[in-house]
């Protein structure tokens, strides 16, 4: 597939997205019905009535939010803009874990990330991160194809008990299949979202330092929608909700395709290749 079949497979898998979603997503939602500052409270600002949030981070603190509620399965989409100045040593986030749900293991936890890892830019590293009851060490990291940094772009967790896809603009970036049968462990805590900015130097930025001179960063989000079985439902498996039906237990033989070209084209590195102590779930991809 060349470079210009690959973009008009982006504006397709774009349209049929917008097309199949068009009953589950409702109008723009403000970020105070989902969501709530979690720490950083000075250095987080509303927009727009609250339909955008911007975190903020300086020497002082970085900021962060995270849902009010918990969730147990659902299609999870945040839309995101990077901060635009030269950012190596700081993590951007939006993820779903475990950790600060009442009653949850805060060391052995569950936790699906999205991490942006700061850079000179281009490229725009994004590392990917799955956590099943244990500490994680699955990650995954690939050059984005375009700027985060000039406009938003939407980043969607689907979790159910078949698999678990992470995309990117609608297209598949990462797929973890529920192999709980073979003894490969699946997420299955109930997980808030959370979205954030801190300091990653001592391991995300190869020893660099943040340039604090640069400092405010400023990261912003948007379209707080949330498609989810809320913690406590017992039904958060069944097919009661649509992401949990068998049309969403594979990807579509068009989002294969697609993600058979991410993988060879942008993924850099996959813990699968050096991880010799996952071999098991690696074997069974």
């Amino acid at each position: 597939m060349s470079y210009s079949q690959f973009n008009k497979v982006l504006v397709i898998t774009f349209v049929l997205s917008v097309m199949n979603n068009l009953d589950k997503v409702g109008a723009k939602v403000g970020f105070n019905r989902n969501y709530m500052v979690s720490y950083g409270y000075d250095h987080v600002t509303l927009f727009d009535n609250g339909r955008r949030v911007q975190l903020s981070m300086d020497e002082a603190s970085g900021s962060g939010f995270r849902s009010k509620k918990g969730y147990c399965s659902g299609l999870f989409e945040m839309k995101i803009k990077l901060p635009e100045q030269q950012s190596p040593g700081l993590v951007s986030t939006f993820y779903l874990t475990s950790n600060g749900l009442e009653g949850q293991d805060s060391e052995n936890h569950d936790e699906i990330d999205f991490e942006f890892l700061g850079t000179d830019g281009p490229p725009f590293i994004l590392q990917t991160n799955i956590f099943a009851n244990d500490n994680g060490g699955r990650e995954q990291r690939l050059k984005l194809w375009f700027d985060p940094t000039k406009d938003f772009h939407n980043y969607a967790i689907l979790w159910n008990q078949n698999q678990i896809v992470l995309f990117v603009d609608n297209m598949p970036i990462r797929v973890y299949k529920n192999n709980n049968n073979f003894g490969v462990r699946y997420p299955s805590m109930p997980m808030l979202l959370e979205g954030s900015i801190w300091n990653g130097e001592t391991w995300a930025s190869n020893g660099r330092k943040i340039d604090w001179s640069k400092a405010p960063f400023q990261l912003q989000y948007e379209g707080f929608q949330i498609n989810g079985c809320e913690y406590g439902n017992n039904e958060c498996y069944s097919s009661t909700f649509w992401w949990n039906t068998g049309e969403y237990w594979d990807l579509t033989p068009h989002e294969k395709r697609v993600y058979k070209y991410v993988r060879k084209n942008y993924m850099y590195y996959d813990y699968c290749s050096d991880r010799g102590n996952y071999f098991n779930e690696c074997h069974l991809k």
